[in-house]
């Protein structure tokens, strides 16, 4: 092998390696932006206290407005959509543009946090 190819296999294997801890730090990153912007209206489980929003616990591949005890809006319920990373990020980055009439009103606008929001709702099932 030349100098250049090892060079290239080294750059290479230090960003697979580099995606790869970023990629197991995003929920842990997740949860610490949870806590600050959206644990004050949202819990991680029923039966916790009440919240101003349901509980978030499995909400990943549950349908939208789905939440026995929770009084969703008309907006949500009638959404009809299944909860996935995609629409959650659409909903998290503008929630009154992608579900307009919901109750929510504030999202996380940094897509980072919201990409480590995500990962850390996927691990909570």
């Amino acid at each position: 092998m030349t100098d250049h190819t090892l060079l290239r296999l080294a750059a290479g294997l230090a960003l697979a390696a580099g995606l790869a801890s970023s990629a197991a730090a995003a929920p842990a990153q997740g949860e610490t932006v949870f806590k600050q912007q959206c644990g004050t209206c949202h819990a991680i489980a029923p039966g916790g206290p009440a919240k101003l929003g349901p509980p978030l616990k499995g909400m990943i591949g549950r349908k939208a407005g789905t939440v026995p005890g929770y009084a969703y809006s008309k907006a949500m319920t009638g959404w009809g959509q299944t909860w996935t990373t995609a629409n959650l990020d659409a909903y998290l980055a503008k929630p009154a543009a992608t579900v307009p009439g919901t109750k929510m009103l504030v999202g996380v606008a940094n897509p980072e946090q919201r990409a480590a929001v995500i990962a850390y709702l996927a691990t909570l099932k």
